[in-house]
């Protein structure tokens, strides 16, 4: 077996028995009121431009939530030199999800806030991403 097989199989192997998957999307959890929101971002980790989102909504009994209307406000804080960016996106219902475009303007940091519009109240879930 010749030297780059020999790595090539042994770093699958590693990955095989110590559980360790590389992820094609950002995927996270939040709790925003009685509500669990599932973030989903196409890109692992989120890059520079256009990312897709999707939002899943489940209430408290583990039901989808597809009456409410849901929008993203992501944004990065101000910082020495550079004041504060702030953008929104709102989400469309599709197949029992909430997805949306988003795209980040720069590297770092980044705070996503969903907003869930429900039966005349507003929660929100917040999310942080490290864009690359």
């Amino acid at each position: 077996m010749n030297p780059r097989m020999f790595f090539t199989t042994f770093i699958a192997t590693v990955f095989l028995f110590t559980g360790i998957a590389i992820a094609a999307e950002y995927q996270a959890t939040s709790k925003a009121g009685d509500l669990e929101v599932m973030l989903t971002i196409d890109k692992n980790p989120p890059v520079v431009g256009k990312n897709n989102a999707t939002i899943a909504i489940k209430d408290g009994s583990g039901q989808p939530v597809t009456d409410a209307s849901v929008r993203l406000e992501f944004g990065m804080p101000a910082m020495p030199g550079m004041p504060a960016m702030n953008y929104k996106a709102d989400a469309v219902l599709s197949d029992g999800i909430y997805k949306t475009p988003l795209t980040f303007s720069m590297a770092g940091p980044w705070f996503i806030n969903t907003k869930i519009l429900r039966n005349k109240k507003i929660v929100t879930a917040k999310f942080n991403v490290d864009v690359q």
